[in-house]
C-alpha cells in the first residue's frame, strides 16, 4: 500500500537517514549506529519500509527481502548485515486448528511481506497446498476467532500469543527442514547508483558492537518490548543471525528462485 506522500518528508541531503525495523530483533543492528545531527534513524514495520525508502524519507532501509526482489532494478544491498536465522525463528510462526496438511486459509499479518511468501512457498512444497490468503486486520488471542489458520510476525508472537490453536509451524524451522539453509528475513537496502560506503560502515560497525553487546541489549530492552527478560536473551543471542554469509546468500537465493517458479511475486 502507498503511503500519502504529506506523511512522507523527504530527507535532507545533509543528513543520513535509516528506516529500521520496529521489532526486538532489529536492536542490535540499530542500537550502535551513531546519535548525532547527521544521522537519524527511523522505526517502521517491516512493511511500511519500503514506501518509506521510496518516498526518499529514508536513505537505506531494513526491507524485507521480498520487497528488494519485487523492486530489484531500483535497489541494491548497502551492507552484509542482514535478519535472519538457521532454524526456529521463535516470532515467524503459523497457528492452526487443524493439522497444518489440512489448512486451505491463512489469515496473515500485515507487517510482514516476506513472510507471507514464505507461508506460502512452504505449504506449497511441503503440504501440497494452495493457501487462500486473507488480510489480518486485528489479532484476536481468543480461542474463538474466526480464523482457522494465522501467520503471525515479530514481537507480538511472545507479547500477545495465539491460544486456542493446537498446531504451530515456525517457518525458519520448515524451511530449513526443507532446504537444509537458513533464512534472511530483512537486509540493508538503498537506492541504485547511491554512493552508500558511508552508510555500510557505519552499518557494519553498529552490527558488530550490537552481536557482542547483544546480552546486555536484550535485557535492557525486553521490558520496553514487552519479553521476558530469559527469553530475549535467547532470542537475540541464539535464533537470530546478523551477518550474511555465503550459506545465507544461498538460501535467499533458494527463496527466490523458488518463489518465482510457483509464481508468488505476482
Amino acid at each position: 500500500m502507498t503511503m500519502p506522500t504529506s506523511v512522507l518528508t523527504p530527507v535532507s541531503t545533509k543528513t543520513t537517514t535509516f528506516g529500521v525495523v520496529s521489532f526486538l530483533n532489529a536492536r542490535p543492528l540499530r542500537e550502535y549506529i551513531p546519535v548525532r545531527e547527521d544521522v537519524i534513524v527511523r522505526p517502521e514495520v517491516p512493511s511500511r519500509l519500503f514506501d518509506v525508502l521510496e518516498a526518499g524519507a529514508c536513505d537505506v532501509a531494513l526491507l524485507p527481502v521480498v520487497d528488494y526482489w519485487r523492486n530489484r532494478d531500483r535497489l541494491e544491498m548497502v551492507s552484509d548485515a542482514c535478519i535472519a536465522s538457521d532454524g526456529e525463528t521463535m516470532t515467524v510462526r503459523v497457528y492452526s486448528k487443524k493439522p497444518p496438511d489440512r489448512i486451505e486459509r491463512l489469515y496473515v499479518d500485515g507487517d510482514s511481506h516476506t513472510s507471507i511468501v514464505l507461508a506460502r512457498l512452504v505449504w506449497l512444497e511441503l503440504y501440497g497446498r494452495k493457501l487462500d490468503i486473507v488480510p489480518l486486520k486485528e489479532w484476536k488471542v481468543a480461542a474463538d476467532a474466526p480464523a482457522e489458520a494465522v501467520l503471525l510476525i515479530g514481537d507480538k508472537v511472545i507479547t500477545n500469543a495465539a491460544r486456542g490453536f493446537g498446531f504451530e509451524v515456525d517457518l525458519g524451522a520448515a524451511w530449513r527442514h526443507l532446504t537444509d539453509l537458513p533464512f534472511v528475513f530483512a537486509a540493508w537496502y538503498g537506492r541504485r547508483g547511491e554512493r552508500n560506503l558511508g552508510a555500510a560502515r557505519m552499518l557494519n560497525e553498529a552490527r558488530d558492537r550490537g552481536v557482542a553487546d547483544a546480552k546486555r541489549i536484550a535485557t535492557e530492552a525486553a521490558p520496553l518490548h514487552g519479553w521476558p527478560v530469559d527469553t530475549a536473551v535467547k532470542y537475540l543471542c541464539e535464533v537470530m543471525k546478523y551477518r550474511l554469509t555465503p550459506a545465507m546468500q544461498a538460501g535467499m537465493d533458494r527463496f527466490f528462485y523458488m518463489a518465482e517458479n510457483h509464481g508468488l511475486f505476482a
